[in-house]
């Protein structure tokens, strides 16, 4: 009887994590519906990207003539500049208000020499439309669907242990940046679900036989296109991701070097597209601050970075601002989201094995060495130039390694499952709140009631306060019942990772 009643508790519980991808999504949509046209980082160029990624189109993208590196745009797609130089009233940097926003413009903002990969640009051209508000919210939407439909196929083929590594991670490391990126116009989206979810799926190809293998091969594959048709440093990423999964699935078996070469293939694929486009980063470095460093020896210079560099970490949860970097994050946010991913990762160590230290040190080389090449190459400190969005991926993926289950079970009570979420459930409703803040008055308004003097929204039946509230429930839903469904259970038993292979 006990048994039955366990068994009972244990497919309940199992039931309610169907719950999770929906209230994922409505969380997700909500952001993506909670600022303009323009609002993540860079809207201006990636926006000019996507209308354009699939050639000459007439009233959506079309060439100027004699001037070869510009193209022609509707207005609204052109000049989202507007949201970062006027937070309150957006209409002030119009430079025509009796032109419609469908008018075509000119401007050399966008991917036209191939700066960036192709692929981001190329699915989101698909819905660019001359209705510029309709398509930009699609393509969120498009973005957070990708991201919660990949999500929970990689949970399907993944073994249990991997599972609460996967729910775990997600969870501790979306507020607030992650949030506001996952449903946003900018390739950084991709790159994140790529640098969150990749390694772990390489991880289960290599650990996996069957069906179960060619899905995780096949979203081994997806991701990794993602990653690196998004974004030329993400694809430096997605090879560090394919590198985790075979430090922690090495073996001295003929079935792991049979393995591998998906992998190996997938790195080369990551490579070409790096190669393949101008964003070379990693090369020439950005346009730092040479004066910054110029009276600074290279030892003062590498002590300072050292000291600093942990602030690019900390900036994906909170302490920096988000958008533009012009979305300052309240104090609860960033309290909230680096004691929860602090507290869940440093418990993630219980479960340890030299597999799992040695892809965790490396992750953390990663962190330091990728910022660090980029600012030294570009002549710019820590805070110059590159920002946690960029190191974000990293900073999943070392969390998702801390908490690799290996023989000891890695396990939350219900007191700890109770705290993170009101935890998290504040700091994600707070980082929302501001962001829908800054845009209908402005942050100098501290009223609660968003409604209240609101100076832009969509219009219609669905009001800036009712936005917030569905948001800040969904996000809140979706990490109780993430967490609640990762809690330890007897049925399921923990691997040690690659151990799989010795039965195949």
């Amino acid at each position: 009887m006990q048994n039955s009643r366990t068994d009972q508790s244990g497919r309940r519980r199992r039931n309610l994590i169907f719950l999770v991808p929906v209230f994922a999504l409505i969380a997700l949509i909500t952001w993506a519906v909670a600022t303009p046209v323009g609002s993540s980082p860079d809207d201006d160029y990636h926006l000019a990207s996507a209308w354009c990624a699939l050639g000459d189109r007439p009233g959506l993208c079309e060439a100027v003539p004699g001037h070869p590196e510009e193209r022609a745009l509707p207005k609204g797609v052109a000049q989202v500049l507007c949201n970062s130089e006027y937070p309150t009233q957006l209409v002030k940097c119009d430079v025509d208000p009796d032109q419609a926003p469908t008018a075509l413009i000119p401007t050399e903002r966008g991917n036209f020499a191939g700066t960036y990969p192709p692929v981001f640009y190329t699915v989101m051209g698909v819905f660019a439309s001359s209705q510029y508000a309709v398509s930009a919210i699609v393509m969120r939407i498009v973005n957070a669907v990708l991201f919660v439909g990949l999500t929970s196929l990689l949970y399907l083929f993944l073994n249990p242990s991997r599972r609460r590594t996967l729910l775990w991670m997600w969870t501790i490391g979306v507020v607030p940046l992650g949030l506001s990126l996952l449903s946003s116009n900018n390739p950084s989206s991709w790159a994140i679900i790529a640098g969150g979810s990749l390694w772990l799926a390489a991880l289960g190809w290599f650990e996996s036989s069957g069906k179960r293998a060619i899905g995780l091969g096949i979203l081994t594959v997806v991701f990794t296109i993602m990653g690196a048709g998004a974004r030329a440093d993400s694809a430096i990423y997605a090879i560090l991701g394919l590198a985790v999964a075979c430090i922690l699935a090495v073996r001295r078996a003929r079935v792991f070097w049979l393995k591998a070469i998906l992998p190996a293939a997938l790195v080369i694929v990551a490579a070409l597209f790096y190669f393949g486009a101008n964003q070379s980063v990693g090369s020439s470095g950005l346009s730092g601050s040479h004066e910054a460093v110029a009276g600074m020896t290279t030892a003062q210079y590498l002590w300072d970075y050292v000291l600093e560099l942990p602030q690019l970490w900390a900036g994906s949860l909170g302490t920096w601002p988000i958008g533009w970097l012009d979305i300052p994050m309240p104090a609860l946010v960033s309290v909230a989201a680096v004691g929860v991913f602090g507290a869940f990762a440093f418990a993630g160590l219980r479960s340890a094995s030299w597999r799992k230290l040695i892809a965790l040190a490396f992750a953390l080389v990663m962190m330091f060495a990728v910022p660090a090449w980029v600012l030294f190459k570009g002549s710019a400190t820590v805070g110059q130039e590159v920002q946690p969005r960029y190191v974000l991926p990293l900073l999943l993926m070392f969390a998702g390694i801390a908490l690799i289950e290996v023989g000891r079970r890695i396990s939350f009570t219900r007191v700890q499952i109770v705290v993170a979420t009101v935890a998290l459930g504040m700091a994600g409703a707070a980082a929302l709140h501001v962001t829908i803040r800054r845009y209908v008055t402005g942050l100098q308004v501290t009223d609660i009631n968003l409604n209240s003097g609101a100076q832009w929204w969509w219009g219609g039946p669905v009001s800036p306060m009712l936005v917030w509230l569905i948001g800040s429930a969904a996000f809140a839903a979706a990490v109780f019942f993430a967490l609640w469904c990762a809690r330890d259970s007897s049925a399921d038993r923990t691997i040690e990772p690659g151990a799989a292979l010795r039965n195949d």
